[in-house]
């Protein structure tokens, strides 16, 4: 714009100024009413049945009919996560193209100093759906059988015990050097090309323990092939309700499970927005849903605002980037 256009459009009328604010506001409430008349994307960056997975199918299931339209999950693997959120932080933001994530997100925030999108400034955050903690695993051989017992251990032997992770920057790699941090302790981090790999070698003795996602642990547990020493959930599990909480396993103040959630394209108006928050909220109250995630290993979110969980993330952001910071890691 001109500078003497600029100059004319400031010296018009104030009612002029009124006129299109209102003419604006009207035409994102015509958006609002209208939203949505066709179907919806929801980029999920992680394969079909894994953890985020399930639980986005879940919820997008329960959300077509009171949405009156499709609601498509489409995978977009790549990079931890990174490939399906830089293209969800790029899409247009009129709300029919949503991401599904899990804290892996900010993680990799955490990790990476030059990513292809900002996780703050290019995404709002719209709810969290569920969350999934970690179960700290040791091999259904080893003599190791509490968390202190592990901890003493490793004091005793610095630098001889050794953990596994899904890979570099991973959840089960974060969780495992918030954990070292926290008890002061040398222990050696092996990474893997994944959950399954990590666990395989897990049962196999070849590691002396892993932070193992639930979904991928619980059944090894119930098998009998590894054994649980304790969730890093607040409260403990209902598929183990005998295995306490690292709380109550000695180590207070370690919280460390996954969350799974929503966001949206910075620049989606806010009407649609708040259309997602209040449909979430009603599919977290309904029993069955509770039930679907508890059979995966999650459990569901309590009803909640955008705003709580964009603090939520934030700070969540801020913990890890001090665990990567203390620890020194860097992606591969």
């Amino acid at each position: 714009m001109t500078p003497q256009r600029l100059g004319l459009t400031q010296r018009l009328p104030v009612w002029i100024h009124c006129l299109i604010g209102l003419l604006l506001c009207a035409s994102l409430s015509a958006h609002s009413q209208t939203y949505p008349s066709k179907p919806i994307r929801v980029i999920v960056p992680w394969p079909a049945g894994g953890l985020v997975d399930v639980a986005a199918r879940q919820l997008s299931n329960r959300l077509q009919t009171p949405m009156g339209q499709a609601i498509v999950v489409d995978n977009k693997l790549g990079a931890g996560g990174n490939v399906g959120a830089d293209q969800a932080s790029k899409a247009t933001p009129d709300g029919y193209t949503l991401l599904f994530t899990s804290s892996a997100l900010s993680m990799s925030t955490a990790l990476r100093n030059k990513m292809s999108f900002d996780a703050v400034k290019d995404l709002e955050r719209v709810a969290v759906v569920a969350y999934a903690p970690s179960v700290l695993v040791v091999s259904q051989n080893s003599n190791i059988t509490s968390v202190q017992d592990l901890i003493k251990v490793a004091r005793a032997n610095p630098g001889k015990l050794s953990y596994a992770s899904a890979g570099v920057g991973s959840p089960a790699h974060l969780t495992g050097e918030l954990f070292k941090s926290r008890q002061n302790l040398f222990i050696l981090h092996i990474p893997y090309t994944g959950a399954p790999a990590a666990m395989t070698d897990q049962i196999a003795g070849r590691i002396d323990y892993h932070f193992s996602n639930a979904a991928v642990a619980l059944p090894q547990i119930k098998a009998g092939k590894v054994r649980a020493l304790a969730v890093t959930s607040a409260q403990r599990m209902p598929g183990l309700p005998n295995v306490p909480t690292m709380a109550e396993a000695g180590v207070e103040k370690f919280e460390a499970d996954q969350w799974l959630g929503l966001f949206a394209p910075k620049g989606t108006p806010a009407a649609v927005i708040e259309k997602w928050v209040a449909e979430t909220n009603k599919v977290l109250a309904q029993d069955d849903f509770n039930q679907s995630l508890a059979n995966a290993g999650m459990s569901s979110a309590k009803p909640g605002k955008a705003e709580s969980f964009d603090a939520y993330f934030k700070q969540d952001l801020l913990q890890w980037s001090q665990v990567v910071k203390a620890a020194n890691i860097t992606p591969d």
